[in-house]
């Protein structure tokens, strides 16, 4: 019998902030860029449960949370805190959270920097599964001061969507007997895969729920999905055989900024271009990599259309110099007549390495 646990750290960017500053800990956390007065850039990173209660998500406009900060403020709700992301900070809280993970089960795979999966099958039963979850929990509270949620069901899939149900500080156990019972009344965007614009093709054909979707023929998902319809035939029935396992690897690093003001200025922007190749140099070694083959650019006008360009060549590139100096060359169309003929601003860029060598 498997048994998989999936753990994952609440509002954990957020969490770590208040932790490591006492004048957080009662305070809405949102980290993210500077809101400006409501006239920032970039978008929030992350947002405390407490911000989360003002209609704040991550990967929103952070001149939006600004503004939803103020409207709770002028009710009289506690101030938001904007905090400005420290990325390297998360990573250290991360690895030591990942440690502890990694000697509790049979198998561990650590799925991205706040979130992981840990095999108890050894264990024999779900109780006992249980007790173990709860043991690393109170390890990870007394340790490093933060709370996770933990989902446990006979596979993968399952334990990820179970570890979502009682945020935050949960513990979920889903039985194999009862898979289906806890799948079908949940919305169909609990299902990995499934994002906004296929859950409105969904709705808009009365598939709403898990249930809708599992009353659907293999064939007729596959007619409007593919390959992936054949996919979700199996999601909805919470069938999965992935392995835990850590010898997944990154296809790619990438880094990305949204500047302040849009912009053309070209020196201003080579510059980020460098910087932000700088970092993904950073990356790629600290992952274990030590070349790569492919580097592309990504840039976002004013108007937000996004357009990406990449390079690969014959012979592995080693340096950061050469990093940077690939991503300007790709950079310089944007910046004249070549790519960019009417002289439109940009409000991002991005560096990727892709193609990594071990």
């Amino acid at each position: 019998m498997r048994i998989i646990a999936h753990v994952d750290m609440d509002a954990f960017y957020a969490s770590v902030e208040a932790r490591h500053n006492p004048a957080l800990r009662d305070r809405p956390v949102v980290v993210g860029a500077d809101p400006k007065d409501g006239r920032g850039r970039g978008v929030v990173e992350a947002a405390s449960y407490a911000a989360r209660r003002y209609g704040i998500r991550s990967a929103m406009p952070i001149s939006r949370a600004w503004k939803l900060a103020e409207a709770a403020r002028r009710r009289g709700e506690p101030a938001v805190a904007f905090v400005h992301g420290n990325r390297k900070l998360y990573v250290e809280v991360s690895e030591r959270v990942m440690a502890i993970l990694a000697s509790a089960g049979d198998a561990f795979e650590e799925a991205s920097i706040d979130e992981a999966y840990v095999d108890f099958s050894s264990l024999g039963d779900f109780e006992a599964a249980c007790e173990r979850a709860n043991a690393l929990k109170r390890e990870i509270a007394e340790r490093e001061g933060l709370t996770c949620s933990v989902g446990l069901g006979p596979n993968k899939l399952v334990a990820k969507i179970a570890s979502d149900f009682k945020k935050p500080d949960g513990l979920t156990l889903v039985r194999p007997e009862d898979v289906q019972a806890f799948l079908d009344p949940l919305g169909i965007r609990v299902i990995p895969g499934i994002g906004p614009k296929t859950e409105a093709e969904l709705n808009a054909r009365g598939i709403r729920i898990v249930r809708d979707l599992r009353a659907l023929e293999r064939g007729q998902l596959a007619e409007w999905f593919g390959r992936w319809g054949e996919d979700l035939h199996a999601k909805a029935r919470g069938l999965s055989d992935s392995p835990v396992s850590n010898e997944w690897e990154p296809k790619s690093v990438g880094e990305q900024e949204t500047f302040e003001v849009n912009t053309l200025d070209a020196a201003f922007i080579t510059e980020r271009v460098r910087a932000l190749a700088g970092e993904v140099f950073a990356r790629v070694g600290r992952q274990g990599f030590r070349a790569f083959r492919t580097v592309t650019v990504t840039v976002r006008f004013a108007h937000f259309r996004t357009v990406t360009r990449a390079h690969t060549t014959r012979e592995a590139m080693t340096s950061e110099a050469a990093l940077a100096a690939a991503a300007v060359e790709l950079l310089q169309p944007f910046l004249d007549q070549r790519e960019n003929p009417r002289g439109t601003k940009i409000r991002l860029i991005g560096v990727r390495a892709e193609k990594l060598l071990r």
